[in-house]
């Protein structure tokens, strides 16, 4: 018998390191246990994977938690899930399609008018790799929902943060944006060859733009607002890559896999991390990859080209008259 105690007990040694590295290399838990009762919580695309694990971390804070999804059947059983798992019965389905600027618009003013304050909003849904679809305004998939569904939804709801500061906006861009390139000769594709990686770079590009734009308007409002890349996770947003389904991805790569990807759930730290904690109250503008502020990419630093990637987007989405007081460049 103890013959086998010692490989038994390296092989529980080796096993205990492989996850103690997993958990580094992915990021590990959100260390803020700030709780936030009584605080409106919008997560769009809250029906399934880091938006529904976004909602449900919130939840167990104590979050007034509305889950903004396009499918509504998904939607309503992922409340329905929230409110059985956290036993907070604040926890409601909403309707919002980001690839249709006449849903935003509807949801927004229901928002609006039904809501009596908006304290953090997560703008998490998001599409992948697509093949060349459009919009119901005829953008290009990746782009409309990525960034400009996000963009008109942001500033449509920028009075109701605004008068609940202090308010958060989380952006969930990706380390793919390092990729990106802003065309404003062809933002939506409509004369190169079409391809799919590029264009969900971009649009991942634009997010962080945004952001920073978007900060530098908000300054002095008390509302903050930060984009993120929550990390590679076993989500349906890959879906169209063909990854998931592979069998040599899941064999071969199996275990590269089950070191970098991480679950829903550990995808969702982030997000939760950046709405709740106390020291990141006066941040702004800035990129985190995981629970780690850094550098984007030069592109994304770009002031000029944030500043012109605004004023398309706005033309883009109809927004007759800047929501936020536009403040000068530095010199």
């Amino acid at each position: 018998m103890n013959r086998y105690l010692v490989p038994l007990s390296a092989l529980g040694t080796l096993a205990g390191a492989a996850v103690l590295l997993r958990d580094y290399v992915t990021g590990g838990a959100c260390p803020s246990k700030a709780t936030i009762p009584g605080k409106t919580v919008i997560v769009t695309g809250a029906n399934t994977g880091i938006g529904k694990q976004t909602a449900l971390e919130l939840a167990k804070r104590g979050g007034n938690i509305i889950l903004a999804c396009r499918d509504m059947e998904k939607c309503e059983a992922a409340a329905k899930d929230i409110r059985g798992e956290t036993l907070n019965h604040h926890v409601n389905a909403r309707h919002l399609d980001l690839a249709s600027l006449k849903s935003i618009r509807e949801f927004a003013a229901k928002i609006i008018e039904e809501e009596e304050r908006v304290d953090i909003l997560i703008n998490n849904a998001g599409v992948m790799r697509c093949p060349h679809w459009t919009t119901e305004d005829g953008f290009e998939m990746q782009f409309g929902v990525n960034h400009l569904g996000h963009f008109l939804l942001t500033n449509l709801l920028l009075d109701k943060l605004k008068a609940s500061a202090p308010s958060r906006i989380i952006n969930l861009s990706s380390l793919a944006h390092v990729a990106g390139h802003i065309d404003f000769d062809d933002l939506n594709w409509q004369t190169r060859k079409y391809n799919t990686k590029a264009a969900y770079c971009q649009s991942k590009l634009a997010i962080v733009l945004f952001t920073k734009e978007l900060s530098r308007r908000l300054q002095g409002s008390g509302v903050t607002v930060n984009a993120l890349h929550p990390g590679v996770a076993r989500t349906e947003l890959g879906r169209h890559t063909g990854i998931h389904g592979s069998t040599f991805s899941s064999t071969t790569l199996g275990p590269i896999f089950w070191l970098l990807v991480k679950s829903p759930e550990l995808a969702a730290q982030p997000s939760t991390y950046l709405a709740v904690a106390e020291e990141l109250a006066d941040v702004s503008g800035k990129y985190f990859d995981g629970l780690k502020q850094k550098a984007p990419a030069p592109e994304a630093e770009d002031e000029e080209v944030a500043r012109r990637l605004w004023a398309e987007s706005a033309r883009l989405v109809g927004l007759e008259a800047p929501s936020v007081r536009e403040q000068p460049l530095p010199r």
